[in-house]
């Protein structure tokens, strides 16, 4: 810059100035106006001109260049190392196996298979340096000439690439650190990255990379796939017209498509085959004979890298992650060895009992909601063989208008007519209009879904993890992901912290309604699944085997809901938050299904607490162990208090509102609960066994979807089913063993009007009459009514189409309403938790059974 700087006293002839500027102005004129005065003063010499102009020319030049030369500097310790650069080409998967050593899945880059270069043809190699990178054995990485005429071109209008092959391959082999942005911070970086690739493999190794991470849709990334996908065969065999269609979809993989595109892909095919001409690698005459012959496509789409348990891989997935994350290793190319806790046979237990009893419990919705009136049918079978004369749901589609609009409004065909440019109104009407489309929707939205899980006590090793009826269908995760109200398997927590207390299985309390003061004018009145109270004075061991929530209520008003809360979070609810209010004893905060496995897991193995464990340990692929995953564990319940708390889950199997499970053929010494919450939206039901604790969840993914009648929507009779088939195949394959008996066992725990047997019967009557069809509300006083809440809000949501056509008053219809008018009114003693006056969004009530 000092070449730039100027003397003082020199003469100066501007445009409009008559006399040489004085010094002062002269140092207050700025660097570049001194400059071009120089260059204009007509008593300068030329050649002094002349060289002015050529530095100053130089230094224009050179201020870019430094730029560039500093960004460069900046951005190489960011762009991947020539290290980084080797293993992402010698990469390698990670291999998931199972307890018993079968192989569960692999984690690996995008679906590719690696091939030597020696088993490639070598016209595919001539074609593709033909088409893509003329000068590759030339170039150090950057073709400068190329990459200049492509930014030119671009420049006018005519975009194209100007990457070499070295340069895609950066971009195939680091797509997150490089991008496909058409930005100059991604060409620098892919450029640097090139270099980097350069100098460290030689250009055999960089074909081979390149044509094994290239991608070409459907799930093929390489050669070998592609050839596999489009042509059916292997790449050794692949001629020189399939070679020239594959390497044809490089410049745009969708828009050449030769499936869906095939008219283009044709023209594309012959232009390489016309450049491998020009390359000299192919005769004319055999480029006219192959331009006129067919694609000679055999496609077949190859599966991903499927998993024996999907769900279960995808949460090993995520938690060795975060581990490879912590301790340098990369999953997809590091080729790991990862051994899991799964039983693989158990799994396949439970994958056909899900499969096999939701496909019932599905029919018996698909029946329930066909017409306005329900069928008088028996047990689930019959509702199977009923399904074909019925349209699934159709009664439930045609009057639920407010949850359909929900539906069509969340599809993403709704917001792409949205996006295009119609109105919402528009949009609903096509949709509405469109049979297919509908007919699809209803299907989706009315789809049964279900989580089961099974884990071993002892250690905490998941042995069993099915997180819905289909992966293919429904890739969301019901064990470990979708948090729903747990109902009355909240309970246990109560009693556990009721027991910690100092109080006993055999302390009683009055079966009756009670109203909890929530202040503000508030006030929570609770009852009972089928009743508003007995008026029995009932032990605490009756009380849980029947699912009482007035005593269980009762109970959380002693304790305090804090307590409760924190006796929950200390069994196993580790993850979900908890709403400490007084509704939390009946389960109304969600939590997962496999927080809840896990913290009944802790009352089967006596009170120490184990956290959920999937991997037991990380190896090399030479059987080098990097980490091992012990047990963790806590004592969070005395034995004896857990003991007392198995017996007391004794009596809801052996007597109680789990007492079905008995029918499956369960025989050894096990416990358990059931819960259901409110409108039927959730089932639960968990069975504990002294080697294995199962659970599994039954609902909708939409919570205003649920079973239309209260027989079918406990989880006595929707997620027992799917418990009960399991464990009949699995209880061959546990030890026959019993829980410890606490101190005092023996006591009778079975008080409840004598005889546990009449009772059940009683309640199974009850909703056994209200699932054929007939009046649920026959025999009720209606000055019981008085005494019971009805959340008119809620009902409204759930059936408004009928409330709002016929107007009046919700609770006074209801009182006068009978299940032949309108099979859709829910029978007011069902819920046992009214959530109207709960400061709660979407309560649903703790459930009976």
């Amino acid at each position: 810059m000092a070449l730039l700087r100027l003397p003082v006293a020199y003469h100066w002839s501007g445009a409009f100035a008559t006399d040489p500027p004085t010094a002062l102005q002269l140092e207050r004129r700025g660097l570049l106006r001194r400059y071009f005065g120089a260059l204009r003063d007509p008593n300068r010499k030329a050649w002094k001109k002349a060289l002015l102009l050529f530095w100053g020319l130089f230094v224009m030049a050179a201020i870019p260049v430094i730029v560039l030369a500093a960004y460069v500097a900046v951005l190489i310790p960011s762009t991947p190392s020539a290290l980084e650069l080797q293993r992402a080409a010698e990469a390698r998967p990670t291999i998931v196996y199972a307890a018993g050593g079968e192989k569960l899945t692999q984690f690996e880059a995008p679906f590719r298979e690696w091939v030597s270069l020696d088993n490639i043809p070598q016209h595919v190699v001539d074609a593709l340096l033909a088409t893509e990178d003329r000068k590759f054995y030339n170039h150090t990485g950057i073709d400068i000439r190329r990459t200049i005429g492509a930014a030119v071109r671009s420049v006018t209008g005519n975009r194209e690439g100007g990457s070499t092959l070295t340069q895609q391959l950066a971009r195939n082999l680091f797509p997150e650190v490089i991008g496909n942005a058409g930005t100059i911070n991604r060409k620098i970086r892919e450029m640097v990255a090139a270099v980097k690739i350069e100098q460290a493999h030689t250009k055999r190794d960089i074909l081979e990379a390149y044509l094994n991470t290239v991608p070409f849709l459907y799930n093929a990334t390489g050669i070998e796939r592609a050839a596999q996908t489009y042509f059916s065969k292997p790449a050794t065999e692949l001629t020189v017209s399939e070679g020239a269609t594959l390497v044809a979809m490089l410049k745009g993989p969708d828009y050449y498509n030769p499936v869906r595109n095939p008219e283009r892909s044709l023209e594309r095919r012959n232009l390489v085959l016309r450049l491998m001409v020009e390359h000299g690698n192919l005769d004319a005459a055999e480029a006219t004979r192959l331009s006129s012959g067919s694609l000679g496509l055999n496609f077949r789409r190859l599966p991903g890298n499927e998993s024996l348990a999907p769900h279960f891989t995808a949460a090993v997935r995520v938690r060795m992650e975060a581990w490879a994350e912590r301790n340098g290793y990369n999953l997809e190319t590091d080729g790991l060895v990862i051994r899991t806790t799964l039983d693989l046979g158990m799994q396949r237990m439970a994958e056909e009992a899900v499969r096999e009893q939701t496909e019932r419990l599905q029919a018996v919705a698909d029946v329930e909601w066909s017409r306005s009136r329900m069928p008088s049918l028996v047990g689930a079978d019959a509702y199977v063989r009923y399904r074909s004369r019925v349209e699934p749901f159709g009664y439930f589609w045609r009057t639920r208008s407010r949850v359909v609009e929900r539906h069509i409004r969340r599809s993403g065909e709704f917001r792409a007519m949205v996006d295009g440019g119609q109105s919402e109104e528009d949009a609903m009407r096509a949709l509405r209009e469109n049979d297919r489309f509908m007919e699809a929707l209803r299907a989706s939205a009315t789809r049964l879904e279900a989580g089961f899980v099974a884990v071993e006590p002892s250690t905490g090793n998941v042995r069993v993890w099915v997180g819905s009826r289909d992966f293919a269908v429904d890739e969301y995760d019901h064990v470990a992901v979708a948090q729903r109200q747990p109902g009355s398997t909240f309970k246990p927590f109560v009693y556990a912290a009721a027991l910690q207390r100092g109080f006993s299985p055999l302390d009683r309390f009055t079966d009756e309604s009670i109203a909890i003061n929530l202040g503000g004018g508030r006030t929570w009145r609770v009852t009972n699944s089928g009743s508003l109270g007995s008026g029995a004075q009932l032990t605490l061991a009756d009380a849980l085997a029947y699912s009482k929530n007035t005593i269980t209520v009762q109970l959380m008003d002693e304790i305090g809901p804090s307590r409760i809360a924190l006796m929950a979070r200390q069994m196993g609810i580790s993850d979900s938050e908890l709403d400490v209010v007084p509704s939390l004893a009946l389960g109304t905060s969600p939590v997962t299904l496999l927080e809840m496995v896990s913290a009944f897991g802790t009352i089967a193995n006596e009170g120490l607490r184990r956290v959920p464990r999937l991997v037991t340990r990380i190896e090399t692929a030479h059987g080098h162990v990097l980490d091992s995953f012990g047990a963790q564990g806590r004592q969070v319940l005395t034995r004896s208090d857990a003991r007392t708390l198995v017996d007391m889950m004794r009596g809801v199997v052996d007597r109680g509102t789990g007492r079905g499970i008995r029918d499956w053929g369960i025989t050894g010494d096990v416990a358990g609960k059931t819960g259901t919450t409110q409108r039927n939206a959730d089932g639960w039901f968990i069975l504990m066994h002294p080697h294995l604790v199962a659970g599994a969840w039954v609902g909708f993914n939409d919570q205003q979807v649920a079973f239309r009648s209260n027989y079918w929507g406990q989880g006595a009779h929707n997620a027992l089913y799917l418990v009960g088939d399991f464990f009949q195949n699995a209880q061959a394959r546990l030890p026959d063993s019993r829980f410890t008996n606490p101190p005092n066992y023996g006591q009778s725990f079975a008080t409840y009007y004598g005889d546990a047997d009449s009772v059940l019967q009683w309640i199974d009557q009850h909703f056994r009459n209200d699932s054929m069809g007939m009046d649920p509300l026959e025999g009720l006083q209606l000055d019981d009514f008085e005494h019971a809440e009805f959340d008119a809000e809620a009902y409204v949501e759930t059936f408004g189409p009928w409330v709002e056509d016929e107007g009046g008053d919700p609770y006074e219809r209801l009182q006068n309403a009978t299940l032949a008018d309108d099979p859709s009114i829910v029978d007011p003693v069902e819920p046992d938790f009214q959530p109207a006056p709960i400061p709660q969004d979407g309560q649903i009530d703790g459930g009976g059974g």
